[in-house]
């Protein structure tokens, strides 16, 4: 295959297609190849995830961020014509955050407030009113929660990649199944990608949206990359005392979170020894469940007295060790590679605004409809965190 992009794209998961999608929306024309090792996503971070999307964030260009994400998902069949999508399935249950810190309230109403002034729904509740919305759960241990009641829940993951690359391609964008093994560099510019069947491939310019395996492209370049593998383990789990399909994704202090799906419900923690892992390793820790979720959830909830695992699978988040925010923009230390990384779980929900950003940068030098440049490689460089504290 020769292939000869104006802008070369590495990883065609949901961030890929994002940028492939608006790149050439936005310049008709411009020749774009997106390159995929696994077009099954078998093993993709988009395919594994839980599909949520909220507005909860305690930095405020995420919340913009995802408040893009959620109009773009409302729309998506008008932003996607020729996607294929007609609906992505949004089910706008809402988020509910627990705290049992004495000191949260006032927290809580700051965040919630500067989230309001961005579009978001955000309520403060007390355990009275906790209580009166969601009575199957016990408060002994919470002082409060913040509640999205609008404009948060979760959605057809697959829908929106599918949706986007199809859209892509009708624009002109083209998906190559291949794998990146090598960039070149001369100086300050990346000349070259060395795919393991199409050879070597040149390109005006270069996109990291390689997930968990970021930081290996930058090492091909000799930069070092906070972004590392880190493993999630979800659990699908049967509950006939807890039926509450009207449920919101709730994030527990105590370390899990927990959603309705189709009948049953979505679980996972995060352990207590949470390092890094083979960007291969997708082997299930299903002592989890048993060991870390099922006394907190039973505490929290009495109706999961009765609880059988149906099925469970692991995904991989790309976390940025720095601050778990994402890693956006060109690159300081050349004039042609851009990088979409480093989402530690929100990247999903992020990728429609992020895709507009990158390409707008791509074809006009700088951020246009939304600044993203506190986000950019420059805090990495002066180890300067720009700290996200809402992870899940």
């Amino acid at each position: 295959m020769d292939l000869k992009p104006d802008v070369l794209v590495i990883g065609g998961g949901v961030m890929g297609a994002s940028v492939a999608y608006w790149i050439t929306r936005i310049a008709p024309g411009t020749r774009v190849s997106v390159v995929e090792m696994d077009p099954s996503y078998a093993r993709a971070s988009t395919a594994l995830s839980v599909a949520s999307i909220r507005s909860q964030f305690s930095n405020p260009v995420n919340v913009q961020i995802s408040r893009f994400g959620l109009d773009f998902i409302r729309s998506f069949a008008r932003e996607a014509p020729e996607g294929g999508v007609p609906d992505l399935g949004f089910k706008e249950n809402g988020y509910l955050f627990l705290s049992g810190n004495p000191d949260a309230a006032s927290l809580m109403e700051e965040q919630a407030a500067m989230q309001r002034s961005l579009g978001a729904a955000t309520e403060v509740l007390d355990p009275a009113a906790i209580a009166a919305r969601f009575p199957w759960l016990n408060l002994d241990d919470v002082v409060a929660a913040t509640f999205g009641r609008t404009g948060e829940g979760w959605f057809d993951n697959m829908g929106l990649l599918g949706g986007l690359r199809a859209q892509a391609r009708a624009q002109g964008a083209e998906f190559v199944t291949d794998r990146v093994v090598g960039l070149e560099r001369e100086g300050d510019a990346v000349v070259a990608a060395i795919l393991a069947q199409a050879g070597r491939v040149e390109a005006a310019a270069f996109v990291n949206a390689a997930g968990t395996r970021a930081s290996e492209l930058l090492r091909w370049l000799g930069e070092e990359f906070p972004v590392e593998p880190r493993k999630r383990t979800v659990f699908v789990i049967d509950a006939p005392n807890a039926r509450h399909p009207e449920a919101p994704l709730l994030v527990d202090h105590t370390g899990f979170y927990l959603r309705p799906e189709h009948g049953q419900w979505i679980t996972a923690t995060v352990p207590a020894e949470d390092g890094p892992c083979d960007a291969d390793d997708f082997e299930p820790d299903h002592a989890q469940f048993e060991e870390l979720i099922w006394p907190a959830l039973y505490a929290r909830a009495p109706g999961f007295d009765a609880v059988k695992v149906t099925r469970f699978w692991v995904g991989h988040y790309a976390y940025n060790t720095l601050d778990q925010n994402a890693i956006l923009g060109r690159h300081p230390g050349f004039q042609n590679l851009y990088l979409a990384n480093g989402f530690s779980g929100h990247g999903l929900q992020q990728a429609p605004a992020v895709g507009r950003g990158l390409a707008e940068v791509i074809l006009t030098g700088d951020w246009q409809s939304l600044d993203l440049s506190d986000l950019d490689m420059r805090r990495v460089i002066a180890r300067e965190p720009f700290l996200e504290k809402a992870i899940v």
